[in-house]
């Protein structure tokens, strides 16, 4: 090739560059997402049974309206499940459950060896009590009535299944001296009210339209957890408080004591600060406008309570300003 050819082809060269950094996104200099990169955020909950699932309609739409980007509550597997699929970049926002998130981050129990650390808190939503679920014609009034039975310990990927794991465990029990079944919140109310299992585990923000379905048809029974088993499980297991199912709620004739652990909303790190900002601003700034009675307890001034991973800057701006 010429000497004119060449610059020739030097000045094409060129021109094609300038095109290409011209037409690079919406990303900054730095190449990270901004605002204007999501036309649509998903917000991953867990079953329709579940609190989750109500909440996260509300808090969809008042994202959606607040920051104007479209956000849609999803079904999905719940806490663990959900832990990953931020993981993966399948969504941007998720439930979970604070003991989950923290194994997620340390690459322990269900998430062994592989740590999660793609993920951020957005802040901590209300307590989520651990129920184990039965009827009264069951006869199952204490953890060792479970031995031989049939029990749901929760959907695969659940943080519920971790729960009934270390309940079992404090009273002397393992996964083996139960018929376990893998079931979601819907499918343990249905199999109940079926009697194809004796007892469930449900760990929700009370109630819980689950087990409110069952009550409908018969009467439920919450086992209750012992004083000096819930101080042993916070022993081991610092993430657990002790909690009361007050009477009344599913129709129980009286207060049972049971144990909690977190719900929080998680965040993909890659969402940039501005737009997380305005998501944390949106749920805490907003909280009157949900009807469920959960709603009551999502509060800015508790919103970094029990987070065992880090705050997302966005977030951690929010909470600074407040």
């Amino acid at each position: 090739m010429n000497k004119k050819g060449m610059r020739i082809l030097a000045i094409i060269s060129m021109f094609a560059l300038l095109v290409l950094s011209a037409c690079g996104g919406k990303d900054d200099a730095s190449g990270a997402k901004t605002k204007e990169d999501y036309d649509y955020l998903s917000l991953l909950t867990g079953g329709t049974q579940g609190t989750y699932y109500a909440l996260g309609g509300a808090l969809a739409d008042i994202i959606s309206s607040e920051t104007g980007v479209k956000t849609t509550a999803e079904v999905s597997q719940a806490s663990a499940a959900n832990m990953t699929a931020l993981k993966d970049g399948k969504a941007e926002i998720a439930f979970v459950q604070t003991d989950i998130a923290y194994y997620a981050s340390k690459g322990e129990m269900m998430f062994d060896g592989e740590v999660v650390d793609q993920v951020s808190a957005i802040g901590a939503l209300y307590p989520e009590t651990v129920q184990l679920v039965t009827t009264e014609k069951s006869g199952i009034k204490s953890f060792e009535d479970l031995k031989g039975k049939k029990v749901s310990v929760g959907a695969p990927g659940s943080g519920t299944y971790a729960n009934a794991e270390q309940l079992l465990e404090i009273h002397g029990l393992s996964m083996d001296d139960i018929e376990k079944q893998d079931l979601d919140f819907g499918e343990s109310q249905e199999s109940l009210q079926s009697g194809q299992i004796d007892a469930a585990f449900i760990t929700a923000g009370t109630p819980t339209g689950a087990v409110e379905s069952l009550n409908a048809v018969a009467k439920v029974f919450i086992v209750p957890v012992a004083d000096d088993k819930a101080d042993a499980l916070i022993e081991k297991y610092q993430y657990y408080a002790k909690e009361v199912i007050p009477a009344g709620t599913y129709g129980i004739a009286e207060d049972t004591p049971t144990v909690s652990v977190g719900a929080m909303l998680v965040i993909q790190n890659d969402v940039p600060e501005d737009l997380a900002y305005e998501i944390t601003k949106a749920i805490y700034d907003n909280t009157s406008k949900l009807t469920h009675p959960k709603g009551a307890l999502i509060k800015k001034e508790t919103g970094l309570d029990g987070i065992g991973i880090p705050v997302h800057p966005g977030a951690q701006k929010y909470f600074d300003e407040k």
